[in-house]
């Protein structure tokens, strides 16, 4: 998947009991500290030899790179992950510092180029591949992950991925964040956007621990300038740092650097600024079949209980906010799907929590799985493996995702519904949906702390289809549509905030939800986004990119002056 949290909806058994692999550690290297028989003429040879030998260079910064059609990197670096989308920029522009982001975003402005910006490329939409895009500028390199000491938080670089985070987090200090579950997703959109993941029921969001961000903005004179905002309450920039707790990349200017430290945390140890990551998780895959067992009524029953266990223990103090699970109903013509689920493996009575959730979901529902397995995997294992949580495959990489928060359970007719689209003979075997615990720690912050407007959901749904050719996009498309639009018929085709849903997650963005043919509810793309949260959100646009250098489709529009 994308931005952020999903399991990978291929996950076999295979996968699911294979035992970690080996580390491979590299030897030390000898030092040579002085010559102790100065007076022999070995030693005299040897200095002389040492003397004569270059020495290795000093590492530089990468970058600046230009890339400009009929360049033999330039196809290669037009796309990101979904292929649906793919620009002509005049120039791609491959940057390894903030300094380099400052220059081409200035020649950007100089010039009247539209400008737009790309961490790990795993947009959903085209924000970042529009035709009008004449630079794309590429921050990729920039993925540097460490402690900043003068901060007392951790740096982390837009063009790390998540994989690196974690990576370097556990290695480092034994520390984690609440981030996504696909290790190549980029940390530039994942979290400005308000990222989630398997530990966000047990810790909030991730911008729940966001500290600081590094910014390039262009003021009104067309001058690009870097700026620094925090949370602290007499920072002068604070509205900038509040934008970026799930305001969206692409509004406001181009983030160069996050800082992470967790609300509350004191002192000077790092290991003691973020959350502890677990030193193991239990990993428990269920799956069933489309035989003749699964009738509409069990379909409806199984969908209808996980909501249901949702609804019940996503409180913050429950000990199953510490269980994050994810339902994976895809189409009949799949043969079969899967739900998977984890939780920290030391926490006291793990394993029954799994057990008691896994039976609350089968109940009533007369399904006997064709798959229950659970196994521990190291903390790395699961969370850095190549390519989990990806879209599609290799070549299958063209895609369609629609995504709403959900209060409870999906309505009986919901239900209904979902089971007639998977059932129907337009779909196929790449279509489906997600189900995703959300809740727990997530709900204990105020709808305008941060960005995050969608402060008390138990769940998110997403809907998705992947295909490999371009010839099938029209007949995809039409699927997924006709789908959302199906579900949320009594709202005017989206998820508008009420009783069941609210809204949506920017970090799945859906163009749909700004046209009218598909969204009759009245209600505009940003309420479902944003909610009360979107007046703000304008003013800090208004403030910090007043020339509106920084859009797309689903921009914050700046608020009138």
């Amino acid at each position: 998947m994308t931005t952020d949290s999903q399991a990978s909806t291929s996950v076999d058994r295979r996968g699911l009991l294979a035992a970690a692999g080996a580390v491979a550690t590299g030897g030390a290297t000898a030092a040579l500290t002085g010559l102790l028989a100065a007076g022999s003429a070995a030693a005299a040879t040897a200095t002389a030899t040492a003397a004569a030998r270059p020495t290795a260079p000093e590492p530089t910064a990468f970058g600046p790179v230009t890339v400009r059609p009929g360049d033999s990197r330039y196809e290669s670096l037009l796309r990101g992950n979904n292929f649906r989308f793919v620009g002509r920029p005049d120039e791609i522009r491959v940057v390894g510092s903030t300094e380099q982001v400052v220059q081409a975003v200035a020649e950007a402005v100089r010039s009247g180029r539209r400008i737009a910006v790309r961490s790990g490329g795993h947009c959903f939409e085209n924000f970042t591949a529009d035709p009008a895009v004449r630079l794309l500028l590429d921050l990729s390199p920039l993925d540097a992950v460490g402690y900043d000491a003068t901060r007392r938080a951790f740096a982390v670089q837009p063009g790390a991925t998540l994989g690196q985070v974690y990576r370097t987090l556990f290695k480092g200090w034994g520390v984690t964040i609440p981030a996504g579950g696909c290790p190549e997703v980029g940390a530039g959109g994942h979290f400005a956007g308000g990222g989630y993941g398997p530990l966000s029921r047990r810790y909030g969001s991730l911008v729940d621990h966001l500290y600081g961000v590094e910014v390039v903005v262009v003021d009104r004179d067309g001058t690009a300038r870097t700026v620094t905002a925090t949370r602290e309450p007499d920072d002068p920039n604070r509205d900038l740092w509040w934008a970026h707790t799930g305001g969206g990349g692409g509004n406001f200017g181009v983030v160069t650097r996050y800082w992470l430290r967790s609300p509350g945390a004191t002192g000077d140890d790092p290991a003691r600024l973020l959350p502890t990551a677990p030193r193991e998780l239990l990993k428990c895959l269920v799956g069933w079949a489309w035989d003749e067992q699964m009738t509409e009524r069990a379909f409806t029953t199984l969908l209808r209980n996980f909501g249901r266990w949702h609804e019940r223990n996503s409180a913050p103090d429950s000990p199953s906010a510490n269980l994050y699970a994810i339902l994976i109903p895809a189409h009949r013509s799949a043969g079969g799907f899967q739900m998977t689920v984890q939780i920290d493996a030391d926490l006291p009575g793990a394993d029954q929590l799994v057990t008691d959730f896994v039976a609350a979901v089968t109940a009533d529902t007369g399904l006997t799985p064709t798959l229950n397995a659970r196994r521990a995997f190291p903390w790395l294992h699961l969370t850095t493996w190549p390519g989990s949580g990806e879209p599609g495959d290799v070549v299958t990489r063209r895609y369609k995702e629609k995504a709403g928060y959900l209060r409870r359970s999906f309505s009986d007719r919901q239900l209904a519904t979902i089971y007639r689209h998977l059932t129907n003979s337009t779909g196929g075997p790449t279509s489906g949906m997600l189900l995703v615990g959300y809740g727990g720690q997530v709900d204990t912050v105020a709808p305008d702390a941060t960005a995050v407007a969608q402060r008390d959901s138990v769940m998110k749904a997403v809907y998705h289809t992947f295909w490999a050719d371009e010839s099938d996009d029209a007949a995809n498309l039409a699927w997924i549509r006709a789908f959302y639009r199906d579900v949320y018929r009594d709202t005017g085709g989206v998820p508008l905030p009420g009783e069941v849903s609210d809204g949506a997650y920017i970090n799945y963005p859906d163009v749909d939800l700004a046209d009218p043919t598909w969204n009759t509810s009245g209600v505009p793309w940003s309420t479902l986004y944003y909610k009360a949260n979107y007046p703000r959100l304008q003013q800090v646009k208004a403030r910090w990119d007043p020339r509106n250098v920084f859009h797309h489709a689903l921009a914050i529009e700046p608020a009138a002056s």
